[in-house]
């Protein structure tokens, strides 16, 4: 059994564990429960109705976040020539072929998103081991792997994530900072859930959204109604 700390018993003490909240609502109890001194990350937890064993039902994508995740993304591009000249003047962190390559067979893997343009995806599906567990694989499906790395990286830049979901069925995004006032995170909360929606498998059979957490780093889950799909809509009944 998990023990927690006295500050997150006593923000679990401030609101019902089991109801479930409204968005707008959700957010403004994430805000209020937060009491660590580092401005923690609000992240949300998807309970999809899917079977993450089988290929059809796995989702993977992006998703452009309308105020950003608070924090700057650190970007990694396999790129040469024209195209490494360009990552880098989009802000890219890291640019670079081989000697990124070897870096990163030597344990380094201090970024967030990884970019490669095609013709250097024979040599970073080497890197297999490393970045696959991490999620870092650049990927089709995410538009990792892309000769217009100068737009991607903007992307990144700006406050686009990605998501994908675990052998549970969980897909785990983050929305922000507690910093952010709480419209600006069910902004970002209702962008990726759009997003999700959008992304719901057509093998995908019964209840679709089955549960869905909000909580800081640090802090305790507060569970979010599905029948709240859109931004100050009344609730319509469950989402499938």
């Amino acid at each position: 059994m998990t023990k927690h700390s006295k500050a997150y018993v006593d923000a679990a003490k401030q609101f019902d564990p089991e109801r479930l909240h409204a968005p707008s609502e959700a957010f403004e109890l994430v805000k209020g429960t937060a009491k660590k001194k580092f401005d923690e990350t609000v992240d949300v937890a998807f309970r999809l109705g899917v079977d993450p064993r089988k290929a059809d039902q796995m989702i993977r994508g992006t998703v452009s976040l309308p105020n950003g995740t608070g924090k700057t993304s650190r970007v990694l591009v396999f790129a040469a020539g024209d195209a490494a000249r360009e990552a880098e003047a989009a802000g890219a962190d890291f640019v670079g072929t081989d000697d990124l390559i070897k870096r990163i067979e030597g344990g380094f893997l201090d970024f967030d998103v990884t970019i490669a343009t095609p013709d250097l995806m024979a040599q970073v599906g080497k890197l297999g081991r490393s970045l696959g567990p991490r999620g870092l694989m650049p990927n089709p499906k995410t538009g990792t792997v892309t000769n217009d790395v100068g737009k991607v990286v903007g992307e990144f830049k700006a406050g686009k994530v990605e998501y994908r979901t675990d052998r549970y069925g969980n897909v785990h995004v983050p929305v922000g900072k507690v910093s952010f006032d709480a419209r600006a995170l069910l902004e970002n909360y209702h962008a990726v859930l759009d997003e999700i929606l959008r992304a719901k498998p057509a093998a995908s059979k019964g209840k679709y959204v089955q549960s869905s957490v909000a909580s800081t780093t640090m802090g305790p889950g507060v569970k979010l109604d599905p029948a709240y799909t859109k931004i100050d809509e009344p609730a319509k009944g469950a989402t499938n």
